[in-house]
């Protein structure tokens, strides 16, 4: 069941990250989504919330495909 929630959550994510303009948008959709899928496989909030925002953040420095400023 833990697995299940997982790639749920992997996937409201990754749809989500398509629909986002900037940084700061990607960002804040990144930290919320580590949160989440953190507190779902019952790691650190917080901890997951700082690193899905920084991997939104600096996702189109990393040239991630269809992670770029409109």
């Amino acid at each position: 069941m833990r697995i299940a929630k997982i790639v749920v959550a992997l996937a409201l994510v990754g749809g989500l990250a398509g629909c986002l303009e900037n940084d700061a948008q990607r960002g804040v959709a990144g930290a919320a989504g580590g949160a989440a899928l953190a507190g779902i496989t019952g790691g650190d909030m917080a901890t997951g919330a700082v690193i899905g925002g920084a991997a939104g953040v600096f996702c189109r420095t990393a040239n991630v495909p269809g992670c770029r400023n409109e």
